[in-house]
């Protein structure tokens, strides 16, 4: 059973303050169902030992997410989740996530690799961006089950100086596009039934030859440029995905 909540998470000065880094992880983990509502998050000694950081740095990123409404200390009891849910402008693209956390799921990420590529061998994913991207690769765990296996080609305007690969392992994808002042507007999905790849088979723990649900996924800015491509390959013997038309 994955459970990426429990291992020792190394921080990164780089990526900016400690106190700040944390509350993204903590946050992102009471999105998608780690912290469940009503639920207690671990104690100040326990998140001290997990990240490897003073207490005074954990007081921080508790009172961020304090004030912004996830999390309530209450003396004698701990803290506990409040809401579980994002106001962001991007959370039409969580919502699915948030629907799994709504129901009770908990609902895990784990970064598999990612990597700034290059469009060397014309290849039709990279070729949408131009000379290079960044490839992510990802995969959700569904209560502690391999559940969603997905693969990210990102547009070169998604990162730090065009060139620079974007963070990805302490928070979300989205929350990361967010921060780099990437707003998406529209997605245009489509949905097939074919037999998963012999390593996806693998990640997801699926006989060989397993046919799954594919989702491919182009997103746009506001400007309607391309910002992601992505690949998704879903286990619907483990959790139906479900697709909602507005009419």
């Amino acid at each position: 059973m994955l459970k990426g909540s429990e291992q020792r998470v190394s921080l990164k000065r780089k990526q900016g303050p400690l106190y700040q880094q944390i509350q993204k992880i903590l946050k992102d983990r009471i999105l998608h169902g780690v912290y469940p509502l009503g639920s207690i998050i671990p104690s100040e000694p326990q998140l001290e030992k997990e990240f490897g950081v003073s207490k005074m740095t954990v007081r921080g990123a508790v009172q961020e997410l304090s004030q912004e409404g996830y999390v309530q200390k209450k003396s004698g009891v701990g803290t506990i989740v409040m809401r579980n849910t994002s106001h962001q402008k991007l959370s039409k693209g969580k919502r699915f996530t948030e629907l799994l956390v709504e129901e009770g799921h908990k609902l895990e990420k784990r970064v598999l690799n990612s990597q700034l590529v290059t469009n060397d061998e014309g290849t039709e994913e990279y070729d949408r961006f131009g000379p290079y991207c960044q490839r992510i690769e990802r995969l959700y765990i569904l209560n502690g089950l391999p559940y969603i296996h997905l693969i990210h080609f990102l547009a070169a305007a998604t990162l730090p100086g065009g060139t620079q690969e974007m963070n990805t392992d302490i928070q979300s994808l989205y929350d990361s596009l967010e921060e780099n002042d990437i707003m998406l507007e529209n997605f245009r999905d489509r949905f097939f039934v074919e037999p998963a790849p012999p390593e996806v088979c693998q990640l997801l723990e699926i006989p060989a030859g397993m046919h799954v649900l594919k989702r491919l996924r182009n997103s746009y800015d506001g400007e309607g440029r391309l910002i992601e491509h992505s690949i998704g390959c879903y286990n619907t013997e483990l959790h139906h995905y479900l697709v909602s038309y507005d009419t």
